[in-house]
């Protein structure tokens, strides 16, 4: 029922619903949005959306509002009102408090000939048939058909913006989400140890930068340029195929042309070109020059995987 409700929203869309988000668009306020019961918790959750998305928005309780909150409405901005019947006490003593101050007024209610509706300046219909509820009390559909006309505004707003990733992440620069937006390939490999060795590098040494450095890897580098890698596996390669390995060099065991990565990239990035190729280490380069090893570990500690 309430797939079936949203899906029906789009028939409801008007010329309303594009003014509506015309005069957020060029508010020099903010969003006031306010509601009361489940109401006020979708409002909660819009404010949520709008605020991440680059349209500053404020909660307002429609009780609270009555009460002394009416102070957090400044003359410039926009009031979203969000009701099913648009004919709550609450919401018929607010309105004309708002209308009295002169600011912009969208009704967001499965009425629009309700009290809201009429008193509004512009109406974006939320009707729903029935509520999921058996008993068609509980507001479960149409909550939810709140819940998406609110992500439709704000994701209008989001592309008249022009609003980019790199946007998003300023907003979110804490948890997973933030880092894969703006972390990138030297923050992490930066901090990580720098295993390398010549070509001409004994076993012996060999083994032992990569045990020191604990990346499982080293690179091979001439004149700081990578021109071979080294993993564990290659080791254990070369202990199942020599009994005398006292020898050998780097050369001698070395990947050629090893998948890399420039260090400006975004940490995203290395974690494509791992899962890719299914390698856990990728070499990192900076204007051509080795700069360090970025770790399948390191993204799965930073949240990225």
């Amino acid at each position: 029922m309430e797939s079936e409700a949203i899906s029906n929203l789009s028939n409801l869309v008007n010329d309303d619903f594009a003014s509506a988000v015309t005069l957020i668009y060029q508010s020099k306020g903010r969003v006031i949005i306010t509601g009361i019961g489940k109401s006020a918790i979708i409002a909660n959750k819009i404010v949520a959306t709008l605020n991440s998305t680059g349209t500053p928005a404020i909660f307002m309780h429609a009780a609270d509002a009555i009460h002394g909150d009416l102070g957090l409405i400044l003359e410039d901005d926009v009031v979203i009102c969000i009701s099913k019947s648009g004919n709550t006490p609450e919401i018929k003593v607010l309105v004309p408090l708002i209308k009295s101050a002169k600011n912009k007024m969208i009704a967001i209610t499965g009425n629009a000939d309700s009290f809201l509706g009429q008193q509004a300046n512009y109406v974006l219909n939320a009707y729903v048939e029935k509520e999921a509820c058996p008993n068609n009390l509980a507001p479960t559909t149409s909550t939810t058909a709140q819940l998406v006309i609110g992500d439709a505004l704000a994701v209008c707003l989001l592309e008249l913006r022009g609003f980019s990733s790199r946007d998003f992440a300023k907003y979110h620069p804490g948890g997973a989400l933030g880092k894969k937006l703006y972390l990138r390939v030297q923050d992490i490999s930066s901090v990580n140890q720098k295993p390398k060795v010549l070509s001409s590098t004994n076993i012996k040494d060999v083994i032992v930068e990569i045990t020191e450095k604990m990346l499982g890897v080293t690179a091979v580098v001439e004149q700081d340029k990578i021109i071979g890698i080294i993993t564990d596996g290659d080791l254990r390669r070369m202990l199942s195929k020599a009994d005398d390995f006292s020898q050998l060099t780097a050369k001698d065991i070395m990947s050629n042309n090893p998948k890399r990565i420039v260090a400006d990239a975004m940490a995203i990035d290395a974690k494509k070109i791992m899962e890719s190729n299914g390698i856990s280490q990728l070499l990192v380069e900076e204007q051509g020059k080795y700069a360090g090893v970025i770790h399948l570990h390191d993204l799965i500690k930073e949240g990225i995987i």
